[in-house]
């Protein structure tokens, strides 16, 4: 009884972790379009030439 239980607490874990995995990539994607988007928007609308996004 104690093994199957561990199976599935095992299985639980790993499903939990695979599904916040699968999360963090979508936010990961999501972060990627934004800074894309703000990058693009900040090079075509920088007046004076100005066109760097970073202060360094």
């Amino acid at each position: 009884m104690v093994p199957l239980l561990l199976v599935l607490l095992l299985a639980l874990v790993l499903f939990g972790v695979g599904f916040a995995a699968k999360v963090l990539w979508w936010v990961a994607l999501a972060v990627l379009v934004l800074w894309l988007l703000g990058f693009v928007m900040r090079s075509t609308s920088a007046g004076g030439g100005r066109g760097r996004w970073y202060r360094w």
